[in-house]
């Protein structure tokens, strides 16, 4: 994947993610960050070290790939020690940081007989070992299913801000990238889009993409957005499900659809232009093939990069 000129600034002890669907680059930057892949041209610093040309073992990264890459023939103690010098310091640096990330006592067991959120804690653990200045994550938690996964996003960071490292996570999951995340870089097809915080990135974005990307995003075009206030022609109305209500004047429509999800169930309607949009509301907001007329609370307006195409 090519990747275009990118500038990006992260903080020290920063948790930064990059985000984007499949082909955006955001594993090629990590990569370029490891030192796995060679750039063109630019510059890669850490701290004030220009690292642009120095090779992966001399960079002090620590990298957690996707699948772990545990040595099955190795037990765990062996694999978090794997590469460190002298074995004293080697046994007690395995303890210590078997300790963090609360797997003290496992250093004998074998990779098989651990779930995949040990096996994880064990990949993290061994990038931790050697004290690198930056820790890399090549989407960590992807493997996990759904519930293992959201409890160990709280436990990575809360590990991740115990130690203070400066840490990069590759991620295509908006949820994960939130939890995760202080700060996250959204990549489209080689280029950044936008960098800022979560709420940011939700509530202030700067292009079509990174509104539909990031959240559930209702795009308003035409009669539509001028009946929610749009004035302007070359713009669109990005509106989230939730930031739309049901009431007594607005944008008419009937209801064609209801999903249940809980505490709120998501409303399909069809406008009378015919565009369909999706409203978050109160389960019993309202009924199959009711006519309903539909508000904003909050709108985002954007100019319409498909009508600049």
């Amino acid at each position: 994947m090519t990747v275009g000129p990118i500038t990006l600034d992260i903080a020290r002890g920063e948790i930064l993610a990059l985000l984007g669907p499949s082909g955006s680059g955001k594993t090629t930057m990590l990569r370029l960050l490891a030192g796995f892949e060679t750039a063109d041209g630019g510059r890669i610093a850490v701290a004030t070290e220009d690292v642009t040309n120095v090779p992966p073992a001399r960079r002090r990264c620590g990298m957690v790939f996707q699948h772990y890459a545990l040595f099955p023939h190795l037990d765990v103690g062996q694999n978090v020690g794997f590469g460190l010098p002298g074995s004293n310091a080697r046994d007690a640096k395995v303890t210590a940081v078997l300790n963090l990330v609360d797997l003290s006592g496992f250093e004998r067991r074998k990779v098989h007989e651990l779930s995949g959120g040990q096996q994880q804690r064990v990949a993290l653990a061994r990038a931790l070992a050697p004290e690198p200045r930056v820790l890399l994550l090549d989407e960590p938690l992807s493997n996990l299913d759904p519930t293992l996964r959201e409890r160990t996003r709280r436990e990575l960071r809360q590990l991740i801000k115990r130690v203070g490292i400066t840490t990069v996570f590759v991620t295509h999951e908006q949820e994960e990238a939130f939890d995760l995340g202080d700060r996250v870089a959204v990549l489209n097809a080689g280029h950044l889009e936008q960098t800022g915080s979560p709420e940011e990135l939700y509530e202030h974005p700067s292009s079509l993409f990174v509104a539909s990307f990031v959240g559930r995003a209702n795009v308003f075009r035409g009669a539509a957005a001028r009946a929610l206030g749009l004035t302007r022609a070359d713009y669109v109305l990005v509106v989230r499900p939730e930031r739309l209500r049901f009431g007594d004047a607005g944008l008419p429509g009937v209801v064609r659809e209801r999903r249940y999800t809980g505490a709120a169930a998501f409303f399909q309607i069809e406008g009378d232009d015919g565009q369909r949009f999706e409203v978050l509301a109160e389960p019993d907001g309202a009924q199959v093939g009711a006519r309903v007329y539909v508000d904003a609370t909050r709108v985002i307006a954007l100019p319409d990069e498909a009508g600049r195409r």
